[in-house]
């Protein structure tokens, strides 16, 4: 007896959507005639014409009709009209015509299709030469003793909405673009060593480098470099006042547009070895007009602000003129719980001989914080005990 078994056909159901999405696309053009009174007499059905413009991919212009389009009206009226002037079939478009009061009381004769319902939708124009306007839009009579006619000029402003449509769906096919990767093609420039065209010495080390490379990031290297100072011996530039870690850190940057790694460059992964790397490279940064690193840095040593490091920072942020930093640094050490302590360090001796100046805004932030403590506590003890500071009843407010 054999065993059977049935296969089962399972069916995968998909679904998609489109939408179709219609709107307009607006452009105006203001059309100045002079000399009014000169083209009366041009002759029925004979206009002056504006340039042309364009408008959602058709040129477009204004005719005027001095002594008016039909001839039914003998003259009576002047006419106004916008036309179609390049190639197109069945464009639909919305428009508005404007005379524009020149008295400045703003009082202009607009006849238009935007802002209100339409009951055939759009205008439609079959053809090149195809209008849409008044034969009657203002009687000449009445417009030669009004407010729109002003040093024999006429001020018309025309606005042309066409209307298009078009699908949109889902897309079917995308291409993932990668991230950019040219800061890793300069570092492995730095780490290959190839075409190197100048060396440093730094602190007894030597280290190669692209001048080119140095001077497209640095304005200080630039001038170094290339400049009309420039120095005489590029096969090895020495360095003065600059650690070997430092500087290596720094052409790290200039080639990766990253920090390195500090426990890689120093061998130590404490904070304190993070904030130390961070505090020379803000002041090389600073050296060698290296804005995006000194930025780095100070974002860095914000986020690392500590007892031991505090005051040395802020010595460094008032040097190198790192006004955020700056500020960070006198509210962290102007707290009371903070300030004793900091005064207590290395880092504060150090910021007393190099910038005397800091410790008078260090004094006035204190005495600021102090104020406003006194007159917390004063609001604190009055709504505990119903007592002001000198001890007396006061009636609580409801």
């Amino acid at each position: 007896m054999g065993v059977g078994s049935v296969c089962r056909e399972t069916s995968k159901s998909s679904s998609s959507s489109s939408s179709s999405i219609t709107q307009t696309v607006n452009g105006s053009h203001q059309f100045k005639i002079t000399g009014y009174s000169l083209s009366k007499g041009l002759g029925i059905g004979k206009y002056i014409a504006s340039d042309t413009f364009m408008v959602g991919g058709y040129a477009w212009a204004i005719y005027f009709y001095p002594d008016g389009k039909s001839l039914e009206d003998k003259g009576t009226y002047v006419s106004l009209f916008i036309a179609l002037a390049s190639e197109g079939t069945d464009v639909r478009a919305l428009f508005e015509l404007t005379l524009l009061d020149q008295s400045g009381k703003e009082r202009h004769k607009v006849h238009s299709h935007f802002g209100r319902t339409l009951e055939s939708g759009p205008y439609t124009l079959k053809y090149r030469g195809s209008m849409w306007g008044y034969k009657r839009f203002f009687k000449r009579t009445a417009l030669e003793s009004s407010d729109y006619l002003k040093d024999d000029c006429l001020s018309v402003h025309c606005s042309v909405g066409v209307v298009m449509s078009h699908t949109e769906g889902p897309k079917i096919y995308t291409i993932p673009v990668p991230p950019s990767d040219i800061g890793e093609h300069f570092g492995q420039l730095l780490e290959d060593g190839k075409g190197t065209d100048v060396n440093f010495e730094v602190d007894g080390e030597i280290f190669s480098a692209h001048k080119l490379v140095l001077a497209a990031r640095s304005p200080v290297f630039r001038a170094q470099l290339f400049g009309p100072m420039k120095d005489r011996n590029t096969e090895c530039v020495k360095v003065e006042d600059m650690e070997a870690p430092v500087f290596k850190a720094m052409l790290h940057f200039i080639y990766w547009d990253a920090l390195p790694d500090v426990h890689e460059l120093t061998g130590l992964s404490t904070k304190w070895a993070s904030t130390l790397m961070a505090q020379h490279l803000l002041a090389a940064a600073d050296r060698y007009a290296l804005e995006r690193l000194r930025l780095l840095c100070e974002a860095k040593l914000c986020e690392e602000v500590a007892i031991n490091t505090v005051a040395t920072t802020l010595a460094l942020a008032e040097q190198h003129h790192c006004f955020q930093l700056k500020a960070m640094c006198l509210k962290f050490v102007a707290s009371f719980e903070n300030l004793r302590a900091v005064m207590q360090t290395d880092g504060f001796e150090y910021l007393k001989m190099s910038c005397p100046s800091v410790l008078t805004e260090l004094l006035e932030y204190v005495a600021k914080v102090a104020k406003n403590s006194i007159i917390i506590s004063r609001h604190t003890n009055e709504s505990l005990d119903g007592c002001d500071v000198n001890g007396r009843r006061i009636k609580q407010r409801i």
